[in-house]
């Protein structure tokens, strides 16, 4: 058996574990009757916010593509096709570990693509821990969200980020051998990051909004100096994303930590759905589309 008949194989199994998965997760949910009773008591105000958050998907998963064709060299629809079929791969295993070996199956480039992985899931990283890591100094600091998390919660995520930043600066030393990273590619993938973030941010508070989950139970803080109304659940929002990613978890129960941090950050039970129709919304979907852009591709050919 060839090595393009293995990538077939390989692909297959990816495509079909993770579909099945999707219709696992789809199958035994059951709340719908809260989500849609949800959706029916939404003003037009609240659908234009649902609609532009999905809306705002395709852009996210843009910036992300942009991103991986800054770190390895190709077309857009190279990188559009590699991101949102590695979306399926993610679904599956835990930490979305599968995402940059499905993309080194795509491309048959094993040791630069995963090198280039590296690079990418470590920017990405250290860009959440940097601005969740702020938004709680800034909360911190007004005196406002210090039970939420444990002193000890907050070392551990410090160390995570000391050991991104020491991965990174070493990353073109310790993968010269698969791959030619520099320090400036590194500084550009973590601004691309940040601008990704900042999008999943966008969506969280928009589908908050729909879901009337936005009124947080800290209230907002006035700064003496300027005089102004400081909407503190907008420094909640890198925070969310913070939790979620320093939470260990698996992807069968990665609805649940969502939906659990939501309600923690944002009190109520609505946050804990608009959690898990975002995570609805930013993976499913694209998990949905891969499967056109599979059947151009030579994987499954």
């Amino acid at each position: 058996m060839d090595k393009k008949a293995v990538y077939h194989i390989i692909g297959w199994i990816v495509a079909l574990a993770a579909c099945g998965y999707l219709v696992y997760r789809l199958a035994i949910y059951d709340d719908y009757p809260s989500l849609w009773a949800s959706l029916v008591g939404m003003g037009w105000q609240q659908y234009m916010a649902l609609v532009l958050c999905v809306l705002l998907m395709p852009v996210n998963m843009s910036i992300e593509a942009w991103k991986w064709k800054t770190l390895i060299p190709m077309t857009w629809y190279e990188a559009h096709r590699e991101v949102y079929y590695s979306k399926l791969a993610g679904l599956v295993t835990p930490w979305r570990l599968g995402e940059y070996p499905s993309r080194a199956l795509l491309r048959g480039e094993w040791k630069q693509t995963l090198s280039m992985g590296a690079v990418g899931s470590a920017t990405m990283t250290a860009a959440i821990v940097i601005a969740g890591l702020g938004s709680l100094g800034i909360l911190g600091v007004l005196g406002n969200i210090g039970n939420l998390v444990s002193r000890a919660y907050t070392l551990l995520v410090g160390a995570v980020l000391l050991l991104q930043i020491l991965a990174l600066v070493f990353a073109p030393r310790l993968l010269r051998r698969w791959a030619t990273v520099s320090h400036r590619l590194i500084l550009i993938s973590v601004a691309q990051s940040f601008i990704r973030l900042a999008c999943w941010c966008v969506q969280l508070a928009l589908v908050l909004y729909a879901l009337g989950a936005y009124q947080s139970p800290i209230t907002n803080y006035q700064s003496p100096i300027t005089n102004y109304q400081l909407p503190i659940t907008n420094y909640q929002l890198p925070i969310y994303y913070l939790l979620v990613t320093i939470t260990p978890n698996v992807p069968i129960a990665e609805v649940g930590v969502r939906g659990s941090w939501a309600i923690v950050l944002f009190g109520s039970m609505n946050a804990a759905l608009a959690g898990v129709l975002l995570w609805g919304i930013n993976t499913l979907l694209p998990c949905l589309i891969s499967l056109f852009f599979a059947k151009n591709n030579k994987t499954f050919a």
